[in-house]
């Protein structure tokens, strides 16, 4: 069985999701993929993680930078983990752009190379937003791109973290939006 927990930020609802012991998911209502990897049948309940998770957030949009990680459940492919993973580790108020990733994966992979748009494609199907930092990823020179809850959103994600978020662009036509 998962349950359920709203959270109402600044910027809309979130709805968050647990197994019972750690966060499975954390969408922003509406954004693309919102609640993707959520059982179907699931309830609504209060929980130790929820209350971590109401933490974390409430830290986060008072300006300030949490100085914890709740218990997080990736429920994904080995791929979209080790992505997933690389997010956690962009600081706070920093970006990181798909091709840096990728770069960073592949060595630690042992490959070649890897493509920045596989990259692109696991970021985007981040399941716990904001824990896991998907909106600190930008694209090539810095163009604010790809993310499931809006350019926008992420312009104000960026911002919460005082990111200079005046130089990148933001894309009117393609794939980022």
């Amino acid at each position: 069985m998962e349950y359920t927990h709203a959270y109402d930020s600044p910027l809309g609802g979130i709805t968050m999701a647990s197994d019972g012991d750690v966060l499975t998911g954390l969408w922003f209502d509406g954004q693309k993929y919102d609640r993707a990897t959520l059982e179907r049948e699931h309830e609504e309940r209060a929980l130790p993680i929820f209350s971590q998770a109401d933490r974390w957030l409430d830290t986060y949009f008072s300006g300030k930078e949490p100085d914890f990680t709740p218990r997080l459940g990736m429920k994904t492919t080995a791929f979209r983990k080790d992505v997933w993973n690389i997010l956690l580790k962009i600081p706070y108020g920093q970006t990181a752009t798909y091709g840096e990733i990728a770069a960073r994966l592949s060595t630690r992979r042992g490959l070649p190379g890897m493509s920045a748009r596989a990259v692109g494609g696991a970021v985007g199907r981040n399941a716990i937003s904001l824990i896991i930092p998907c909106h600190r990823v930008v694209g090539a020179g810095g163009s604010l791109t790809g993310y499931a809850g809006g350019i926008e959103k992420k312009r104000q994600l960026l911002a919460w973290e005082t990111a200079n978020v005046s130089s990148p662009y933001a894309p009117k036509h393609g794939t980022a939006l």
